[in-house]
C-alpha cells in the first residue's frame, strides 16, 4: 500500500510539474539607445520592458532580453552578437541597429553588410531574425538618407527577413515624444513604438517556440 501511494504521488508530481517546468524561450532585443530605454527606466518604461509585459499579459511563453546599448554602431553590435547568442540562446532576435552608423554619416554599404551578417549569425544560431527599420532626419542630406531608409527593404526583402518598416512611425513628427535632446523618445511614446513592433513580432511570438 505504502509503495502504490508513493508511485501514486511521483506520477501526481511529474504530471503537475510538467507544463510549469516548460521553460521559457528567448526573444533578444539587439540595439542602440532607441531600445535601450535612454533617460528612461529599462525595467519599466522601456517599449523592451513593456514587450515583456504585454506577453506575460497574453500568457506567452517567452522572456525578453534586452542587450541594447546606447550609442551602438552596426559594426559594434556585429562584435558583441556572438557572445550574446551563446550566452543567451535566443530563439527571435530583433535587430534594431543603424541609427548611429547614419547619424555619424558612416558608409551605407558597411552597415548594410554589418546587418546582414548578424541575421546570418542568428539564424546559425537557429534563432529567427527581425530587422528594424530607421530613417534619418533630412539633414543629412536627400541621397544618404533616401539610401538609408531603402536599406532596410531592401535587406528584409533580399534575405527574407520579417521588417518593421520604421521604429518611429508616428512618432518621429510630433517633438512632443521626445526628450530635451530631441533624440530619444519619452516614456509616452514608448506604448506607440511597442505597437510598431508588435505589428511585425507579434504574429511570431504568438506561436509557440519550437
Amino acid at each position: 500500500m505504502r509503495s502504490f501511494l508513493l508511485a501514486l504521488l511521483t506520477g501526481f508530481l511529474v504530471f503537475t510539474a510538467g507544463p510549469a517546468a516548460a521553460a521559457e524561450a528567448n526573444v533578444l532585443v539587439f540595439g542602440d539607445s532607441l531600445s535601450a530605454a535612454y533617460g528612461l527606466s529599462t525595467t519599466t518604461q522601456g517599449w523592451p520592458a513593456l514587450l515583456e509585459k504585454r506577453l506575460e499579459q497574453r500568457a506567452l511563453p517567452w522572456k525578453v532580453v534586452n542587450a541594447s546599448v546606447s550609442g551602438e554602431t552596426t559594426a559594434g553590435g556585429l562584435r558583441r552578437l556572438p557572445e550574446d547568442l551563446k550566452r543567451h540562446q535566443p530563439r527571435v532576435v530583433v535587430i534594431a541597429l543603424g541609427a548611429n552608423d547614419g547619424l555619424r554619416g558612416q558608409p551605407i554599404a558597411a552597415a548594410r553588410a554589418n546587418l546582414e551578417q548578424m541575421i546570418r549569425l542568428a539564424r546559425s544560431a537557429k534563432a529567427d531574425p527581425v530587422l528594424v527599420g530607421l530613417m534619418l532626419p533630412p539633414n543629412y542630406g536627400i541621397d544618404y538618407t533616401d539610401q538609408f531608409r531603402a536599406m532596410y527593404a531592401d535587406i528584409a526583402k533580399r534575405m527574407k527577413v520579417p521588417l518593421v518598416p520604421f521604429l518611429l512611425e508616428g512618432i518621429a513628427e510630433n517633438r512632443d515624444f521626445f526628450q530635451a535632446d530631441q533624440l530619444h523618445p519619452t516614456a509616452a511614446a514608448q506604448p506607440r513604438i511597442l505597437d510598431n513592433v508588435w505589428a511585425v513580432l507579434g504574429p511570431i511570438l504568438s506561436k509557440k517556440p519550437s
